[in-house]
């Protein structure tokens, strides 16, 4: 497991970020930045974020121990209390948005407007600011919406998205997938968009208003039903663990388990058929090409589950891994188990502030060898920073009596 990495500097370790995110989509983006080496300034209300009551927490940790939920996706940041909803919150935050690089948020329509703190004010205070926001279904400057004004959680996103119109063990039996995809995916999208944004003002020395719908962002993810509805005119359903137009390609049972399995390729086809001793449906006309599988699919899943079903998820690893693409259906304990994940750094161990034994959440995919991404320090405790943010935003001067405060030359 990694740990804690003080001393790493990532490539964005030149860039300030004003973060007002909440819960997860928001987070998610800014903790990404902030892996990748900015300087992440969470700006939290009175009362932290609201995850920060949520758990998971370990029994025996002391009151002031962190939950997994808010240690996981604000790592690498640092919090200061604002109250936007008073003049000094908010004469605070134009100091501090007037010598940063971004601004996130992710509250509902309309809100940063009505505390007098919209993108055109935060613009007109920093002509570089680049302003990014997480939307349940965009913002008026973006494009219209009939359900602008609707609040969003994951859920929804996926629901509206198309993701749980295709997901689940057949037609007419949609599930919800398992992690917040119609949080996270937006949040992935909104960091690519701000730093495509951050990019461009550094030419330019302007920046602009950069937003993802969560609606938006999960319609992208399943691209496969547009073009399929487009081209055929086919409305797509849950299919269990098996794809449409790929053959073989799904979750296969074992003797103890379950085989991820997928050869689509025809010369990935042609290994298997050879490791199982099978060579002829590699060349049988039926079988030969992908087209032709998927015609005959339940005909080529028989051949597979016959296979395996005889053998241990270990001994079909045995034979096929390394050679035809598959894997374990892998859970927690298994991924903790894994040398890949240990390898790769994706489980990071962090401080649990008044407990000396540190926790473990999941690591960053995003490698770098000259300037690596890291998850560097715990997430904050509420208002942690708040004398050395505010020392230093207040030694910038007062933002409206110098409206060039954060370009980038």
């Amino acid at each position: 497991m990694s740990t804690e990495s003080p001393s790493i500097t990532g490539p964005l370790h030149d860039l300030t970020v004003i973060d007002l995110t909440q819960m997860l989509a928001g987070p998610y983006c800014t903790m990404t930045l902030a892996d990748l080496g900015a300087d992440v300034i969470k700006v939290e209300p009175p009362a932290g974020d609201l995850t920060r009551h949520m758990g998971p927490h370990r029994e025996g940790d002391s009151p002031e121990a962190l939950g997994g939920y808010f240690q996981s996706v604000n790592r690498n940041k640092r919090s200061v209390v604002l109250d936007l909803k008073t003049a000094a919150g908010r004469t605070a935050l134009l100091r501090l948005a007037a010598t940063a690089d971004v601004l996130v948020e992710n509250f509902s329509v309309g809100v940063m407007d009505r505390l007098g703190l919209s993108y055109e004010t935060l613009s007109a205070v920093n002509p570089a600011l680049v302003y990014g926001c997480v939307r349940g279904f965009g913002d008026p400057r973006t494009g219209g919406s009939p359900y602008a004004d609707w609040p969003a959680f994951d859920i929804t996103a996926q629901a509206m998205g198309g993701l749980v119109a295709i997901t689940g063990p057949g037609p007419g039996r949609p599930l919800k997938t398992g992690p917040g995809i119609g949080d996270i995916f937006p949040a992935a999208l909104c960091a690519v968009g701000i730093l495509a944004a951050v990019h461009e003002a550094r030419r330019s020395g302007r920046g602009q208003f950069v937003e993802v719908a969560m609606y938006d962002a999960v319609l992208s993810l399943c691209e496969r039903i547009v073009y399929q509805h487009s081209y055929t005119g086919a409305v797509p359903q849950p299919q269990g663990n098996t794809h449409p137009l790929l053959c073989p390609f799904g979750l296969f049972p074992t003797k103890d388990g379950l085989l991820a399995l997928a050869a689509p390729s025809d010369r990935h086809w042609r290994e298997f058929c050879a490791l199982i001793g099978r060579p002829e449906l590699g060349h049988d006309e039926r079988y030969a090409t992908n087209t032709g599988r998927v015609a005959h699919a339940d005909a080529v899943r028989d051949v597979v589950t016959r296979w395996l079903s005889s053998r241990t998820t270990a001994d079909a690893l045995a034979v096929l891994g390394g050679r035809v693409p598959c894997g374990p259906v892998n859970d927690a304990a298994a991924i903790f188990a894994d040398p890949h994940v240990r390898e790769r750094g994706m489980l990071s161990e962090v401080e649990q502030p008044g407990s000396p034994a540190p926790v473990v959440i999941a690591g960053q995919p995003i490698k770098l060898s000259r300037t690596p991404s890291a998850v560097r320090h715990r997430a904050p405790l509420l208002d942690e920073h708040r004398d050395e943010i505010l020392s230093a935003s207040s030694a910038a001067g007062d933002p409206r009596h110098n409206t060039s405060q954060g370009q980038v030359q």
